[in-house]
């Protein structure tokens, strides 16, 4: 849920909204207002919420440091001396850990963020 909210989402809702509950919340953010279910406005208002790239582990900003430099799994894997397996089970955390579709998005949040530059 966070990470469409730091993407600029206007509105979030559960997908289990009734029908005319989505429709009202559609209209609502169509017209410029700003909707959040309670628990993502608690979330943002209590100061919980953690950039995404400090939830990635040490060797996982790694992995996202090389994949931002256009390596390979097979790449990776050699410089860091573990198995290709292993690079993707990190880079499957990265994904989900940044709420990004593929290793693409990930080397651009990455570079947009300063988290290539090492």
């Amino acid at each position: 849920m966070l990470p469409a909210v730091r993407a600029g989402a206007a509105g979030y809702v559960y997908k289990d909204i009734d029908p005319p509950a989505l429709a009202a919340a559609i209209r609502a953010v169509h017209a410029g207002h700003v909707l959040l279910h309670p628990d993502v406005a608690r979330l943002l208002s209590t100061g919980d919420v953690q950039p995404a790239g400090a939830r990635l582990t040490a060797r996982e900003r790694e992995v996202l440091t090389e994949l931002a430099h256009g390596r390979s799994n097979r790449e990776i894997s050699r410089i860091f001396a573990v198995s290709e397996k292993t690079v993707k089970s990190h880079v499957s955390a990265i994904l989900s850990k940044l709420g990004v579709q593929d290793r693409t998005q990930a080397a651009l949040h990455a570079v947009r963020n300063g988290m290539a530059d090492t």
